[in-house]
């Protein structure tokens, strides 16, 4: 039975990601996905699961083999390991989502190089056990997710008073949408904002 202080580090690890570690909104990890994808809910809820997929499945065979991997290579063999869940992911997005798959386009590949999945493999991985990995690659999925849907929910609302393609009735009949939301400038704008609603809800703790 695992004792109460395993218990404790797994809850740590597995919630970290999800608010006081968040990989975009503490951290600022996978700028680029999280800037270019998120012109809708459904395409940012895409985009957090593909990279969770990939983050939880790496970590889990990095973690399996940290003792047998050199470190001299282990940078080398961590993408290979990366690049081979991607283009698992890819080829089910195009297999089974076609359209999303299009509208995604180069950034699922992409995800090769998110910055947030190398850095958790080779921060938290190489060094802790699978159990501990898994909750750390779940959390910081979650956390990852959650962050790109709402900026995502935001610039759709405001830019085409949508949600996950459906119409919201105030949006639709009395706002005039802000078409600016959905190009890139509103990706900036929308992540500058609640960067700083985040720092100043941490400061007044």
């Amino acid at each position: 039975m695992p004792s109460r202080e395993n218990v404790n580090n797994l809850w740590r690890d597995l919630t970290n990601g999800l608010w006081n570690e968040n990989p975009v909104f503490r951290l600022v990890l996978g700028m680029c996905p999280t800037l270019a994808v998120t012109n809708a809910a459904l395409n940012g809820l895409a985009m957090g699961l593909a990279t969770s997929f990939v983050l939880i499945f790496s970590e889990i065979i990095i973690s399996l083999a940290k003792n047998l991997i050199p470190s001299k290579v282990r940078i080398p063999s961590y993408i290979i390991v990366i690049a081979t869940f991607v283009t698992i992911a890819d080829y089910g997005m195009k297999a089974f989502y076609p359209d999303l798959a299009e509208v995604l386009g180069l950034f699922i590949p992409l995800i090769v190089v998110n910055c947030l999945i190398l850095g958790r493999n080779e921060a938290f991985a190489s060094k802790n056990s699978v159990v501990n990995s898994i909750m750390d690659a779940v959390g910081m999925g979650l956390g990852f997710t959650w962050a790109l849907t709402l900026l995502g929910a935001i610039r759709e609302i405001l830019g085409m008073g949508t949600i996950f393609g459906k119409a919201i009735p105030f949006f639709t009949t009395w706002w005039e949408p802000w078409t600016i939301m959905v190009l890139p400038a509103g990706a900036f704008l929308t992540l500058g904002v609640l960067l700083g609603i985040m720092n100043y809800m941490t400061r007044s703790k």
